[in-house]
């Protein structure tokens, strides 16, 4: 199984200026990588670690263990940070972070489905108590809505020919594995797509992972929530992989540390401007060094962005 190594590590923790007494959340645990390392610089604080996956889980409670027992491993979507916390009695935190990638033991483990290297039953669940899969978006969804997450998840110019051959081939029999989905995608491409840099069904496996988990819909839900949870002070610290998360991630700092309009209006007294709530950290995007990119692929495309709740 491939070792995880968290993207930005150093930056990420950077940016959230971890108080010794800190509540700090991480909305990702994975394997304990960005976790652990806040784990270590909060002796009188807490930690909550949210993460669906089991395997994660057991292997993150194992390392955290050996580190402090002072955190707290929520079993839940970051989508329900606010109630999990609430029902915890917590309802300020100092910093929260999100690693929006996928770990590298999902991609290594064959059978969860979402590398399309690996033979593998179409799955790609984070969380494998739910029932719905890929297996049933490509074996059930209809070519419109094919077409649509393809494209617009996948960002892949060849969405609907790749959604018409999968309802063509599915009317003969199921598309149960990874592989029959890859030479399916194969097919359905022009050569000049298939000659360009990359796997051709990376695009496509991106779009099916982001709707098997609805994990945009997450992203908007927790970036709504956090904005009362987040203490004085507080910082956020997210990182994306694809533009389509950055992008949601920067329209939302953008509207919580700008407030738009004339602030300099005659017709409004200087205790009546509204004020931001937030301060923006990161007026560009954080990217990996270039050392971390000698040892670390998955960090090429990823970004780091923050922003910091105003004092009172």
């Amino acid at each position: 199984m491939g070792k995880h190594i968290s993207v930005l590590l150093q930056e990420t923790i950077d940016l959230l200026d971890i108080k010794a007494d800190g509540i700090y959340v991480d909305c990702t645990l994975g394997r304990a990588g960005t976790s652990g390392e806040i784990l270590k610089r909060i002796p009188n604080g807490h930690l909550y670690s949210f993460d669906v996956d089991d395997e994660a889980i057991r292997e993150s409670s194992e390392k955290l263990s050996k580190i402090g027992s002072n955190y707290t491993i929520i079993r839940s979507n970051f989508r329900h940070l606010r109630k999990e916390l609430e029902n915890l009695g917590v309802t300020k935190v100092d910093g929260l972070t999100i690693d929006l990638g996928v770990s590298s033991p999902q991609f290594d483990e064959g059978d969860r489905g979402f590398s399309y290297k690996e033979e593998a039953r179409l799955d790609m669940r984070m969380d494998t108590s739910r029932a719905f899969s890929a297996h049933d978006i490509v074996n059930t969804y209809s070519l419109n809505d094919l077409a649509r997450i393809f494209r617009e998840y996948g960002e892949d110019q060849d969405a609907y020919q790749v959604a018409k051959l999968i309802v063509k081939e599915r009317a003969v029999a199921p598309i149960d594995t990874t592989t029959q989905l890859v030479d399916i995608i194969k097919r359905a491409k022009p050569k000049k797509s298939l000659l360009k840099k990359g796997h051709p069904a990376k695009q496509i496996f991106q779009a099916l992972r982001i709707e098997t988990n609805d994990e945009l819909g997450a992203l908007k839900e927790a970036l709504d929530t956090m904005v009362d949870l987040i203490a004085p002070n507080g910082v956020v610290a997210i990182i994306s992989f694809h533009s389509l998360e950055d992008r949601i991630v920067k329209k939302k700092f953008v509207s919580l540390s700008k407030i738009e309009g004339d602030r300099h209006s005659l017709a409004v007294r200087p205790e009546d401007v509204e004020v931001a709530p937030f301060i923006n950290l990161t007026s560009k995007p954080i990217e990996a060094s270039d050392e971390e990119l000698e040892f670390n692929h998955r960090s090429h495309c990823a970004k780091l962005r923050g922003i910091r709740k105003k004092g009172e």
